[in-house]
């Protein structure tokens, strides 16, 4: 029997060209292009070095975004994922992290009436442009599994239940052992993921699109209407100042000239 994987990914806008609207306060997203989610990235990275030691593994990538979101899926299978599920509805659109998740445990509860239970669950540890880290717990919560946060280092024995993690904390790390099936929020520290190869860019793509209806979620529970979150405002830190490049024929020269800038500030 195969051991399956869910991937939940997202498609997010590159933040290294995105841009504020001084006046709203909103994202502007027009003419910014989107990619996979980084953390997310190391997620299906992992569920990927499982299905390389353990053929069997059947890897699903979920996914809850507009329709140009299958993007995310193609490069997800380009990668050596078997399929790919986008939920996109407008009915769902403008969700914050809590009626996310709702729509999330609704898909993947919808995949396993199709699929039978799934063994393990994956999820970047947050996405770039919320950096919330709340949707993988809130979904876990929600499905009643095991879950771990922060997970930098990943084994998995050879019976494909017992599992050992290195959850990294702010002092220090744990180290963790559980058994499937859970779900794991990974970092980029836990692996580096792999490029897009030739036969999964030119095979065949394995994706479907659900919407609200099809996954059978609450109305109530989704959309921009249900979420209870508020952003008050949205901003760009002001930029530091220019620093000071300290020139010398010598090192002792340069030192000498930062001694007496550093007098004349009173700094010493």
């Amino acid at each position: 029997m195969a051991f399956k994987i869910i991937v939940c990914a997202k498609q997010v806008p590159d933040t290294n060209v995105i841009k504020i609207n001084p006046k709203t306060g909103t994202l502007i997203r027009d003419g910014v292009p989107s990619i996979l989610n980084h953390d997310d990235a190391n997620a299906l990275e992992e569920a990927l070095k499982i299905k390389d030691k353990y053929p069997d593994t059947h890897i699903t990538v979920i996914s809850m975004g507009p329709p140009q979101a299958k993007d995310l899926l193609f490069e997800c299978i380009a990668k050596g994922a078997d399929e790919g599920i986008l939920v996109s509805d407008r009915a769902v659109g403008g969700s914050d992290t809590w009626a996310t998740s709702n729509t999330l445990e609704a898909a993947v509860l919808k995949w396993v009436k199709e699929n039978g239970p799934y063994d393990l669950l994956f999820a970047g540890r947050q996405a770039i442009d919320g950096d919330t880290a709340q949707v993988g717990p809130q979904l876990a919560e929600k499905l009643d599994l095991p879950q771990v946060t922060y997970v930098e280092e990943f084994e998995i024995a050879d019976n494909l239940k017992d599992i050992t993690v290195k959850r990294q904390m702010e002092d220090g790390y744990e180290l963790i052992e559980l058994q499937t099936p859970c779900m794991l929020t990974t970092i980029k520290e836990l692996n580096d993921p792999r490029y897009m190869n030739m036969k999964g860019i030119f095979g065949e793509k394995d994706i479907k699109v659900w919407n609200a209806k099809d996954i059978e979620v609450d109305l109530t529970k989704v959309g921009l209407e249900a979420s209870p979150t508020n952003v008050f405002r949205s901003f760009t830190p002001a930029p530091k100042g220019k620093g000071q490049i300290l020139e010398g024929d010598t090192e002792k020269e340069v030192a000498q000239k930062l001694l007496i800038n550093l007098k004349g500030k009173h700094v010493i």
